[in-house]
């Protein structure tokens, strides 16, 4: 992905991101990741700053819209193109690792992670309320990039 686009309101959170290594980003704190995925109607890079929660060695992500009728764009953009970058705070300021974005359709599961995001961005559950569309949640584990079969991270 060459070069990266993102909104104004975006641009400013990934500003904050970048000069605060990832940590007390906004009201979202510690819990922003930017995703980096190819527009689906573009084929541009665009970036966004997610409120993520964890699953085992992998992330998690809410479509949420803050409750709108449609989802996100980005949604679209990681269903028809799985393949992103995810930047993320670790303990040495922040990393970059490519992934495979899955949305989880499978509903224990997505009410189950919807639960769990809930707790950290309370909204999320308030969300849910304002709208008949399925709120979906999404989730990558750290792509490999060698053929070890013993790795936790997954090949893209």
């Amino acid at each position: 992905m060459a070069s990266v686009r993102a909104t104004p309101f975006n641009q400013k959170t990934i500003a904050e991101f970048h000069d605060k290594k990832g940590r007390g980003v906004g009201m979202w704190g510690d819990h922003v990741l930017l995703m980096t995925a190819k527009g689906a109607k573009s084929g541009d890079a665009i970036t966004t700053p997610l409120v993520y929660g964890r699953e085992g060695n992998g992330y998690v992500i809410v479509a949420s819209k803050g409750g709108a009728p449609k989802h996100p764009t980005w949604f679209g953009n990681i269903t028809a193109n799985p393949q992103i970058e995810v930047e993320v705070a670790n303990a040495h300021g922040t990393e970059k690792f490519k992934a495979r974005a899955r949305v989880v359709d499978n509903r224990p599961e997505r009410d189950r992670l919807y639960a769990e995001m809930s707790k950290i961005w309370p909204s999320f559950a308030d969300y849910q309320t304002r709208t008949d569309r399925w709120l979906s949640s999404s989730a990558f584990p750290k792509c490999t990039s060698g053929p070890s079969r013993r790795s936790r991270r997954r090949r893209c």
